[in-house]
């Protein structure tokens, strides 16, 4: 798609947008209709909410309403959807449509922004290829005039997918999907310790009537003992072997057993298997205790994670840009995600296509491989899913898993089966004698800057000690996500939904007294990912950052603007600050300016958040990532093995065998550890570049900055493409 060079600001000019939502809510929906709504009325266009859906757009009336800058606000927030939805038999007929056309025609509104699920946006579609002759029949039946029909010829429509079941193609991630899993987790965590005290079998069914992701992310982030989805029906004979599976578990002390099924879970023959069908199996087989809980509409409640409000708020943003470059040749799009790049693909592509996705149970020989995985640097939330998956794929794959306790000092004294900030380079004749003394082929290093800037060390040290030529490999985990290589590292999720949490309560208790601004500091070093990422989530004014450089007249610009936004309905404000983004513009600085310059117009409260932001369960981000980060890291380690295996020997000195496994846009990818050298600010522990600075110009735009948005890095419109997802050997086997 070509992208207009126009002033963003004047693209909506004289252009209108509505925006409904259909079809089963999902959290961060708010978010998406929020985006939508702020960054139409930024770019110039007129926005309207539908409210309950298609019931809406057929019934007219009230329920289209003109939607301003203050009405979306304090969405974030809140689960479900504000602006309502419903399930419309109305707009199935074509009568119920030609309604829904009548109402838009007359508002002059041809741009339509649907948020739901494959049906809610099957539906926009056959509207869109409707509406020429929708208009016909209005004009020969005297509703519209020919002026009226001419000025709205032709309807666009952009879609986002609405859905927490995760079961729309060529989209990694549905807007509500991650919530949900926060639920769904929060919900296993508290039943777990229950099911410890009783030595207790627990069965949890989870939505998915066609699709088993919640069921199948559930299982690998819980370590359940089964899971049953939709898509892979287990084999004959699958009672024998889940009594024996539990009865094994408990023989080896294990006081717990956790069966996770979704609501589609079916047999080969096409019957459903139930939670109280596996209930009757195990108590009747095994005699164990067993109990069954069935979420429900548990998990569509609640407050949005802080990853499902950053999603809606990007598809939000792409959803606009989308619908006002859109040509009456363009097709009907969806705007989605596809690994961390925002997409656009053809609607019905997307409604055609489905998702399967395959396992492998095969385990491997015993391989006489001694595999070493260590932690380094400060801990996180995430490491030890990392952990746990790697010495289970380890296992499958035949090798020996050894853990090192204290990191690389650990390594250097040999204290294999509490955390350290040492570099090895301190230790790098200890450590090579150790990998040589207990015979170590490979290293797996989980940890932030230091594990990577350890790992450069060992490499160095390879010209000096041959012991060092093994194949090794980086997991980035830190809450500060500023290791290069990776778009994403493990903990930072977590990290982010505590502050984001904690910006929720702080804003909530503003509501009561109104006029104050909210400074909170937040973790980081120099790398200003948290304070960027939960401005975006929390909704603030700005986030001060060390790679977004700022002046005494920038601080002066947002006092400024604060002080015009207590004119409005909108009372309060928020400013995160990096704890590192300037020596001298301090926290107190900040907070006592903002004091000093808003005097009589709002008061100031500042919040430091501390290690609070490094604890924590982590987050089924989190654990889900460090699972699959860890597995793929050991399976990338057997196959570099019996590359560098010659003569009777390990033996790995190319810079592609000691690699940082990092998220690179759309895909898990390996990359050299001396490759990243040049991508590296050593003296700052950060990337040279970000992808994450691109969201800041949407943080300032929903915060109603008039600032450029840089219409370049939108996305192109991009085909479906079926791939063959494999999937690692079942960690819970």
């Amino acid at each position: 798609m070509s992208h207009t060079s126009m002033d963003p600001t004047k693209m909506g000019v004289g252009r209108s947008i509505a925006v409904l939502t259909s079809g089963g809510d999902a959290q961060g929906m708010n978010a998406a209709v929020r985006a939508t709504v702020r960054v139409g009325l930024y770019t110039g266009a007129k926005v309207y909410f539908v409210h309950e859906g298609y019931q809406g757009l057929v019934d007219g009336g009230d329920n289209i309403r003109p939607a301003t800058w203050e009405s979306v606000s304090m969405m974030l927030q809140l689960g479900g959807t504000v602006i309502g939805s419903a399930r419309c038999m109305d707009f199935r007929g074509r009568e119920g449509r030609t309604k829904a056309a009548l109402n838009l025609v007359k508002l002059g509104i041809t741009n339509l922004c649907v948020i739901g699920g494959d049906g809610s946006l099957t539906g926009a579609n056959q509207f869109r290829t409707e509406w020429s002759t929708l208009l016909i029949d209005l004009l020969k039946a005297g509703k519209i005039t020919k002026e009226e029909a001419k000025r709205s010829s032709h309807l666009n429509i952009v879609g986002m997918v609405g859905s927490i079941d995760n079961d729309f193609c060529g989209t990694d991630m549905t807007i509500g999907t991650d919530s949900a899993l926060h639920r769904i987790i929060e919900v296993v965590d508290a039943i777990t310790t229950t099911a410890q005290s009783h030595q207790r079998t627990f069965i949890l069914e989870v939505m998915g009537r066609h699709c088993g992701y919640l069921a199948l992310v559930t299982a690998l982030s819980c370590g359940a003992d089964w899971v049953f989805v939709p898509e892979m029906p287990p084999e004959e004979g699958w009672e024998e072997h889940l009594c024996r599976r539990l009865a094994n578990q408990r023989a080896r002390g294990c006081r717990l057993n956790v069966i996770i099924v979704a609501e589609g879970a079916m047999s080969r023959d096409g019957n459903a298997i139930s939670s109280e069908d596996i209930k009757k199996l195990v108590e009747k087989s095994l005699g164990f205790d067993t109990r069954t809980t069935v979420l429900g509409h548990v998990q569509r409640g609640g407050t949005p994670s802080a990853f499902d409000r950053i999603l809606g708020s990007r598809m939000g943003v792409e959803a606009v840009m989308a619908l006002l470059e859109a040509t009456p040749e363009t097709p009907a799009c969806v705007v989605s995600l596809s690994g961390n790049q925002a997409v656009r693909l053809p609607l019905m592509e997307c409604v055609q296509v489905c998702k399967v996705r395959l396992f492998s149970h095969l385990a491997n020989p015993k391989s006489n491989i001694n595999v070493a995985i260590l932690n380094v640097g400060a801990p996180c939330a995430g490491m030890n899913a990392a952990v746990r998956s790697a010495v289970r794929i380890g296992i499958i794959q035949g090798h020996n898993m050894l853990a090192v306790h204290d990191g690389f000092e650990g390594l250097a004294h040999g204290n294999f089966i509490t955390w350290l900030f040492l570099l090895p380079s301190k230790y790098i004749e200890e450590i090579s004698l150790t990998i040589a003394k207990f015979n170590i082929h490979s290293l797996v290093i989980i940890g932030g800057f230091e594990a990577y800037v350890g790992g450069l060390e060992l490499v160095t040290a390879r010209e000096k000690y041959e012991e060092l030529c093994i194949p090794m490999v980086v997991i980035p985990a830190t809450v500060s996500n500023n290791v290069p290589g990776s778009d994403f590292s493990i903990g930072a999720d977590t990290a982010l939904n505590t502050i984001t949490s904690t910006c929720d309560r702080i804003k909530q208790s503003a509501a009561g007294t109104k006029r104050r601004v909210f400074i909170i500091e937040t973790m980081g070093g120099y790398c200003g990912y948290l304070a960027t990422m939960a401005g975006l989530a929390a909704g603030a004014d700005a986030a001060y950052i060390y790679e977004d450089k700022f002046s005494i007249r920038d601080l002066e610009t947002n006092v400024e603007h604060l002080v015009q936004k207590m004119k409005t309905d909108v009372k309060r404000g928020l400013i995160l600050r990096n704890e590192n983004c300037n020596a001298n513009y301090t926290t107190d600085f900040i907070f006592a300016l903002y004091s000093e310059e808003g005097k009589g117009v709002f008061d100031c409260r500042k919040n430091i958040l501390g290690h609070m932001q490094q604890g924590g369960t982590p987050t089924p981000f989190d654990r889900n990532f460090g699972t699959k980060m860890g597995s793929k890291a050991v399976l990338w380690i057997t196959e570099k093995l019996k590359e560098v295996y010659r003569h009777g020997r390990i033996f790995a000195n190319t810079p592609d065998s000691a690699c940082l496994l990092g998220m690179r846009k759309r895909a898990l990818t390996f990359q050299p550890l001396a490759d990243l050298k040049d991508q590296t600010d050593f003296e700052h522990r950060i990337p040279k570049t970000s992808w994450w600075l691109k969201l800041r110009p949407i943080m300032k735009i929903l915060a109603k900055y008039n600032i450029p948005l840089d219409t370049s890095e939108h996305a192109h419109m991009e085909h479906v493409i079926k791939k063959k997802l494999s999937v690692p050997e079942p960690l819970m086997k």
